[in-house]
């Protein structure tokens, strides 16, 4: 017997869930007699002596369900959430978490109830369904793009739109925030700067992988605490390097040859920030060289160099913490402007780095 040949089956969300009749029926069925068997509490309601399984079949059992367990969709735990949570994290996804924060009236749902919205558009959990759940949804599509909270309240008395087809008739508030993977840092270089680069990032909540072809440098006894170590030339380290939207990649390398290789493969990467250190007349010459290539100028538009923030850092130390304050900026999104060293900050055009200012920059150097 397929799900959609059960009497029991409908589908989440669409016209069904609006439908008034079948869902008041579907309570009854599924009760197997007046509403006023279902027991209501804080976590949900127990139906009993029939419930839903996984799948959307009722089986005997008395089970914990939210009240849009009558339209066929099984509670979440909290605990199968948050797993879910951190299985996004780990796989180095994004998603937003939507909760009933406050209840005023009666509502289709409770206090608390929590719906998590991955990145591919599928859900997990419920907020109640109908309307509501699917503005929720859009807001936390918006949330995963803009990384900060929100939010929204519904009044179900005065919008017949929300009509879920229960006795409803309250006001809820619903705070939707972003869950995002963990940010990577790639540090490639292993030298003074580095060194300080990892443990000041690392106290601000970035995971580090380090790369330096000097086994002496890159070492576990340097770097105790990074997620990976990788002493090995930077052409096969970059080969099975794969950075993603969360990732930042800073170039500190001993020499200018060994930034430009890496710098011509971070800019073809997903990484949200590239950061290279060294003078406005290296940076010059690099991009000039790279663009000569081929590379296109658009793709610079994400490098900061010189990297970090301008506050006048001279040690290893202090050039540290100005890079890590700059990639805090980057990755809270900081809308006020900031002394940025960077001369692709400051010289675009359309948008991207010119490579005529580039020209007449390096002739002024």
């Amino acid at each position: 017997m397929s799900a959609k040949s059960n009497p029991f089956y409908r589908p989440v969300g669409g016209k069904d869930l609006e439908d008034r009749g079948w869902q008041e029926g579907l309570r009854r069925e599924a009760l197997g007699g007046p509403i006023s068997r279902l027991r209501h509490s804080r976590q949900g309601v127990e139906i009993s002596p029939l419930s839903c399984d996984p799948s959307g079949y009722p089986r005997p059992a008395t089970t914990w369900f939210a009240l849009t367990c009558l339209s066929a969709r099984p509670i979440i735990s909290l605990m199968d959430i948050y797993e879910e949570i951190v299985g996004l994290r780990r796989e180095g996804r994004r998603g937003a978490l939507a909760t009933i924060v406050n209840v005023r009236g009666s509502i289709p749902s409770f206090e608390t109830a929590k719906m998590l919205v991955r990145d591919d558009g599928s859900i997990v959990g419920t907020i109640g369904g109908g309307c509501v759940e699917a503005e929720v949804w859009q807001a936390a599509r918006e949330v995963m793009e803009t990384e900060k909270p929100r939010s929204l309240t519904f009044n179900l008395n005065q919008d017949p739109k929300y009509d879920t087809g229960l006795v409803c008739g309250g006001t809820l508030e619903v705070f939707v925030e972003p869950i995002l993977p963990p940010a990577l840092l790639y540090i490639f270089g292993a030298g003074h700067v580095s060194i300080n680069l990892y443990k000041v990032a690392k106290n601000a909540g970035f995971d580090l992988i380090v790369v330096d072809d000097r086994q002496a440098y890159a070492s576990r006894e340097r770097f105790p605490e990074a997620k990976e170590v990788i002493a090995e030339d930077f052409e096969q380290a970059m080969a099975r390097l794969h950075p993603n939207e969360s990732s930042y990649i800073v170039i500190v390398t001993r020499g200018h040859h060994d930034d430009m290789r890496v710098l011509r493969w971070a800019v073809q990467t997903q990484a949200r920030y590239v950061g290279m250190i060294g003078s406005k007349r290296k940076t010059i010459s690099i991009f000039k060289e790279l663009t000569q290539e081929g590379i296109p100028a658009h793709l610079f538009e994400r490098v900061h160099a010189p990297v970090g923030l301008d506050i006048g850092a001279i040690t290893p130390e202090e050039i540290a913490v100005a890079i890590t304050a700059e990639l805090i900026a980057v990755r809270r999104r900081a809308e006020r402007p900031l002394p940025h060293m960077s001369w692709f900050k400051s010289h675009k055009g359309g948008g991207v780095a010119d490579p005529v200012a580039a020209r007449e920059d390096s002739e002024e150097s």
